[in-house]
């Protein structure tokens, strides 16, 4: 099962990712390994997440959200925790 994540950074930006282990790669992105744009925008934080059949559904997926603007991905988190 692969998963389409969102974290929202220190400074409160929005960070879109793929990965088969929620937990692992959220560690990872604590600990600075996650991504150069974590690296500085540490501690992070899941926001919103769904499941993906596959790998390449999920970065079909991760591509969408990342075209949204801040508004869509924002009111995609708000729908997402109703």
């Amino acid at each position: 099962m692969w998963y389409i994540y969102i974290l929202e950074c220190s400074d409160k930006t929005l960070y879109t990712g793929i990965t088969t282990n929620l937990s692992k790669r959220l560690n990872q992105h604590n600990k600075g390994m996650g991504s150069k744009y974590t690296f500085a925008r540490k501690p992070v934080k899941y926001v919103y997440s769904e499941k993906c059949p596959d790998r390449s559904f999920a970065t079909k997926r991760e591509q969408e959200i990342k075209c949204l603007t801040r508004k869509k991905k924002l009111e995609l988190i708000e729908d997402k925790s109703l």
